[in-house]
């Protein structure tokens, strides 16, 4: 019995001393990104595509907000208004949100392959502090642009969840809210984009 309880207490130490490691290090949003993406690649977590069809694009309630500034990465000041008329992909993440890491490589291959003239990037650092959204996006070699909000963010794009993604239409509609991760490298979410010109 002790040395089934001594075998017992080094297996947990151990643990605990890796999972300890990783958390001091920072390496545990990372790691738990990792198995995250195994998680993505089975589709359950992707948005529902068909429920986005469901709404009332008429309706004023769908009518996106565009009042919203932001700072990119050089420090220059961006309107949202600039914005209008394209289709816009509205990421809010942090470095520290392991599902938000897990979802970016998928985000960076579907920016990759949009016509940027018809698409707009939103990817919004929640993070206190923006350098490290910076560092991490230069560090990972992504192509698109972060942001900070310059300011509140809309009530309408106030979530609890994070990641949260939002697609707003070329006629300013808010057509899609997802909360949580998902996979947006998929030929039906290239396909919907697409159908939002």
């Amino acid at each position: 019995m002790k040395k089934k309880t001594k075998k017992s207490l080094i297996e947990y130490g151990i643990m605990f001393a890796v999972f300890g490691g990783l958390y001091v290090t920072g390496l545990h949003t990372e790691v738990l990104g990792f198995l995250q993406r195994g998680i993505l690649a089975t589709g359950l977590m992707n948005p529902d595509l068909d429920k986005s069809a469901d709404l009332a694009v008429n309706d004023t309630d769908s009518q996106a907000d565009f009042s919203m500034s932001l700072i990119n990465s050089e420090g220059e000041k961006v309107a949202m208004e600039e914005l209008r008329g394209k289709v816009i992909f509205m990421n809010l993440w942090a470095t520290w949100c392991p599902p938000c890491v897990a979802e970016m490589p998928g985000i960076n291959k579907l920016y990759q392959d949009v016509d940027k003239g018809k698409v707009a990037f939103i990817m919004l650092s929640l993070d206190q502090d923006f350098q490290k959204a910076i560092d991490f996006n230069e560090k990972k070699g992504y192509d698109f642009e972060v942001y900070r909000p310059n300011g509140a963010i809309p009530q309408m794009y106030n979530s609890q969840s994070i990641p949260t993604t939002y697609v707003i239409d070329s006629n300013g509609n808010l057509v899609l809210t997802h909360m949580g991760m998902g996979d947006y490298n998929t030929k039906d979410f290239k396909k919907f984009l697409k159908e939002q010109y």
